[in-house]
């Protein structure tokens, strides 16, 4: 097992650092047993890091670091069952690329696929679809770690209490080593991407949220106009889009000169309106393609984010507001407005638990000053009884939290057993679920 002694580490968006006093990387479930052992034996914390994704200090630690980058194999592939089992630090991509080889796909995933497994669902990752839940929705088993380095298998039959909880547990619940998945056959999804009129997207969305199987909307803040995304799954055969132009509209636009903007708008924000006119536009692409090459795009551009996730007849009033928000500031914010919507879920602290949800995102640049549009929307979906999602900035704590989680309390017993020392905890899962031992 690779070992390093005091190196600092951050995240991808650069806004979380820590200084562990070891960042370890195994390569074997026994090797990441020795070193919860070890840790508990030295009496110190343990947390596991994936690719960094997450905005918060989830992942941070002066204890151990765990660098699950060189744990992703899989290991088994049930093609009858519709089963993969994975180790925890497989990303994203590897895992679609692992299914695809056996003719399987997962049912949804998020826009991203840089991902590690294990971080996509302790956080509650999700895409979009009223009909499909978030990505832990398709876990039906785990094997994990406990605080006093012992194994633990729960799944539907095994453990079910512990399988209800651990699904998303924020870091806290156990150290994750491998993940068996629910897969459904391989499938395209036929995928129109066009701009449309906010007001005409707000007066017909019941229908397009309803009429498609996944369906997400990007308005531009301050303007009338959103982009927007409808994926229909299908047999079609594939019909992607030209390479020069998946790469023109993906890397050169979405990304280049998007950052480019945000690069300038950070010292000068007045500028971006006037920049992003210059940007040429996408237009309306229609396209067929393999599932998880629609669902994930590429992400180069460094940003800052905030998601809620509300109920979903509370979106129309939330967005209302959000928009006077965004006036009253009379800032450019350059970011779209990110709105998805996914089935509700039974996971106790998963975001959707119990109501099918909109999800909200607000993002802003790297080095951006973000306080009073973040602040703001905080205070609008609180009042829509919102609920954060575990890996994006969010101000809240264990004690505004409790009570919009009707299942608080039994994934609070589910950490008391898997955990009852502390041993993955740190600052951030003090602050969201309360210290382990208050």
């Amino acid at each position: 097992m690779a070992r390093g002694r005091r190196r600092g580490w951050q995240n991808w968006a650069g806004n979380q650092r820590c200084t562990p006093s070891a960042i370890e990387q195994p390569t074997s479930e026994d090797q990441l047993v020795d070193l919860v052992r070890g840790a508990a034996d030295a009496g110190e914390r343990v947390k596991a890091v994936g690719a960094g994704h997450s905005f918060t200090s989830a992942a941070c630690t002066d204890g151990r670091l765990v660098d699950l980058s060189g744990y992703g194999r899989v290991l088994a592939v049930d093609a009858g069952r519709q089963r993969v089992t994975v180790e925890a630090g497989i990303t994203l991509l590897a895992l679609n690329e692992a299914l695809a080889g056996h003719g399987l796909a997962l049912e949804n995933l998020g826009d991203i696929a840089y991902q590690s497994i294990a971080g996509a669902i302790s956080t509650g990752t999700h895409g979009t679809g009223i009909r499909f839940g978030n990505m832990a929705t398709q876990v039906v088993g785990l094997r994990l770690i406990t605080g006093a380095g012992e194994t633990v298998e729960c799944s539907e039959e095994v453990e079910r209490d512990l399988w209800h909880s651990a699904r998303i547990g924020v870091g806290a619940l156990g150290l994750i080593s491998a993940v068996t998945l629910r897969a459904v056959p391989a499938f395209n999804l036929h995928a129109i991407e066009e701009p449309a009129r906010i007001d005409d997207v707000l007066a017909d969305l019941d229908a397009l949220v309803d009429g498609n199987d996944h369906y997400e909307m990007f308005w531009i803040p301050g303007t009338r106009w959103a982009l927007t995304k409808r994926n229909r799954r299908t047999d079609e055969p594939a019909r992607p889009r030209p390479r020069w132009q998946a790469f023109r509209n993906d890397v050169l636009l979405d990304n280049v000169a998007f950052g480019a903007m945000h690069r300038v708008g950070v010292r000068r924000p007045e500028w971006i309106p006037a920049l992003a006119r210059r940007i040429p536009s996408t237009g309306r692409q229609e396209y067929v393609d393999r599932s998880d090459r629609v669902f994930a795009s590429a992400r180069y551009v460094r940003f800052l984010e905030m998601e809620y996730a509300i109920p979903r007849a509370a979106f129309p009033s939330a967005f209302a507001e959000l928009r006077q928000l965004v006036d009253r500031l009379g800032e450019p914010i350059g970011f779209p407005v990110e709105c998805r919507f996914v089935a509700g879920d039974d996971i106790p602290l998963s975001p959707a638990y119990g109501r099918d949800t909109a999800y909200v995102a607000v993002h802003v640049a790297r080095g951006r000053r973000s306080d009073a549009y973040f602040s703001g929307t905080e205070a609008i979906m609180a009042a829509h009884d919102g609920r954060p999602h575990w890996g994006k900035l969010h101000g809240q704590h264990a004690g505004t939290l409790a009570g919009r989680y009707p299942a608080w309390h039994e994934a609070q017993a589910a950490r008391r057993r898997l955990d009852p020392d502390g041993r993955f905890a740190n600052p951030y899962t003090d602050r969201v679920l309360g210290p382990i031992n208050p």
